[in-house]
């Protein structure tokens, strides 16, 4: 079995990774949570990636969407990869 992440969507912005874990630990083995956070402030950006052990146990979270995680709904999806920037480089020389 292969390994699969999730992507959380509309988390609120009080929601911490414990929340996720309480919300998803019931599906199987969580190998990895990452609440991603600004990095000014460190508040939450409202979406997370959950990786479960196994591709059955994370197409069993899926039924999480639409359940209420710390106070809002929550969307959930399967992640997608992350494809290279297509944008140039910035020159910063003036």
């Amino acid at each position: 079995m292969e390994k699969r992440t999730l992507y959380i969507g509309n988390l609120a912005y009080t929601a911490v990774e414990d929340d996720l874990e309480h919300a998803f630990e019931a599906f199987g083995v969580i190998e990895d949570i990452k609440l991603m956070r600004d990095r000014e402030t460190g508040r939450s950006r409202g979406f997370a990636f959950i990786t479960f052990e196994k591709d059955a146990e994370a197409e069993a979270a899926r039924a999480m969407d639409g359940k209420e995680v710390a106070g809002r709904p929550i969307k959930v999806n399967d992640a997608k990869q992350k494809q290279p920037s297509e944008r140039k480089p910035r020159s910063f020389n003036q």
